[in-house]
């Protein structure tokens, strides 16, 4: 009676085990392998471009509600750009896998009522691009980090209709500064500069 019952408790943590697998630390964020180098608070020196503008503040990526979804916080500190710049910009990325095995997704939103729906590729290590999906009336977008050499640049760039290629909108300056990591399971970097 004693063997039936034991194997009978086995049994039953063996289904439990397949039915709801063990999550040690680290397991919930694999997926985040290939992002991960995004996490953390990076200073951003923003210049150049098509935009006309300069401007300076951090952003932050960490994981949020459990780890499913990768987000995106920025803040400006100071900005010089053209009248028609918008220097109190504010927006939020955030990143997602609808389901286990397909590509990553984003949706962004900002203060002036965009909101641009991306597919993200990862084409090099540390490297990801977020295309925005095929254009209705309007441009298509392209938003691109990469970190080399303990520096993270990027780009935002627009492909308008009829024209043959994207423009670049903001870029990246190459000033290195400290990364503050909120996540201590993520790789700190000693030096990086940010964008966009």
């Amino acid at each position: 009676m004693k063997r039936m019952l034991v194997l009978g408790v086995i049994c039953a943590a063996s289904l439990f085990a397949q039915a709801s697998p063990a999550q040690s630390p680290g397991t919930e964020t694999d997926k985040w392998k290939p992002l991960r180098f995004l996490v953390g608070t990076w200073e951003a020196k923003t210049q150049g471009g098509s935009a006309g503008a300069a401007g300076n503040g951090t952003y932050m990526f960490r994981l949020e509600l459990r780890a499913h979804l990768l987000v995106r916080h920025a803040a400006t500190a100071e900005c010089k750009g053209p009248d028609d710049f918008d220097c109190e910009h504010g927006d939020i990325l955030y990143i997602y896998a609808e389901s286990p095995g397909q590509p990553f997704k984003a949706i962004y939103f900002d203060n002036e009522g965009h909101v641009i729906h991306y597919t993200l590729s990862m084409p090099e290590d540390r490297k990801v691009v977020f295309l925005s999906d095929a254009p209705r009336p309007g441009p298509q977008y392209r938003l691109s980090y990469e970190l080399k050499d303990d520096v993270m640049s990027g780009r935002f760039e627009m492909h308008m209709p009829g024209r043959a290629e994207f423009t670049t909108y903001l870029e990246s300056g190459k000033r290195n500064s400290r990364v503050l990591s909120l996540q201590t399971d993520f790789p700190r970097f000693p030096s990086v500069t940010g964008v966009v």
